[in-house]
């Protein structure tokens, strides 16, 4: 019997991504997302194997709705990718509150309300793996991205103390922390050329995750990730 992986926030291009990975692969894919018609023509345009995907509709703010989704899936899943994402500018997110509180949403309070109905489920006995697409906007608050940063922060640190809480169990967890990604969230955004990385290499990333808990991708923002980790405040503070 094939695995399934349940990827949430199935319409993003790593996501998407992912998912093609992951049929190439043989795993039957739930793809889960509020946006169903684009992902639905999304892989019509690139011939995936519709026999191993079903797509249904998921919105990572509706928390009400979470636990009849989870137990409408038409399977348990062995593998959880979650990959909802949503920005603002900083700027915009200081005086919008709406635009700040659906970053929390998104990106911390909907992971932990619909993760935790999986990991608490006594009759998914094969869960193996949880993925979490975060950010290293969430490694070091900086003036110019702190309320996004501070969302994946979070994200980043219940997927921590999760990890330690599925030890027991054999349940991998595995967090992406990614640099600036070519994609939807980034169009328009002033980015250094040399820095952005396609969803496609992202991706692969999240299908041949291993044991460790931090993957970051690429060689210049692994560099980027120890910097922000280890430098001094009087120099953080003078970050963009």
């Amino acid at each position: 019997m094939s695995k399934t992986v349940l990827v949430l926030g199935a319409n993003s291009d790593v996501a998407k991504e992912a998912i093609l990975l992951y049929l190439e692969k043989g795993y039957e894919v739930i793809a889960a997302s509020r946006s169903t018609v684009e992902i639905a023509a999304f892989m019509e345009t690139r011939n995936a194997p519709l026999n191993q995907l079903t797509i249904c509709h998921f919105d990572a703010t509706a928390f009400e709705t979470h636990r009849s989704f989870y137990n409408g899936l038409p399977a348990k899943p062995h593998i959880v990718v979650y990959a909802a994402g949503f920005q603002v500018t900083n700027d915009e997110a200081l005086v919008n509150w709406e635009g700040s509180y659906r970053m929390m949403q998104v990106h911390y309070a909907g992971a932990v309300s619909i993760i935790n109905l999986i990991i608490t489920d006594p009759d998914n006995n094969h869960l193996e793996r949880i993925i979490g697409l975060s950010s290293l906007s969430g490694v070091r608050g900086r003036k110019s991205n702190f309320v996004y940063g501070s969302t994946k922060a979070a994200f980043t640190q219940y997927l921590a103390g999760l990890r330690q809480y599925l030890f027991a169990r054999k349940v991998i967890v595995n967090v992406i922390v990614a640099g600036y990604i070519r994609s939807k969230m980034t169009a328009g955004l002033n980015l250094p050329e040399s820095l952005l990385m396609e969803p496609a290499f992202i991706a692969r990333k999240i299908v041949n995750a291993g044991n460790a808990f931090t993957i970051v991708p690429g060689i210049k923002w692994k560099l980027i990730h120890q910097v922000l980790k280890y430098m001094p405040e009087k120099m953080a503070a003078r970050l963009p």
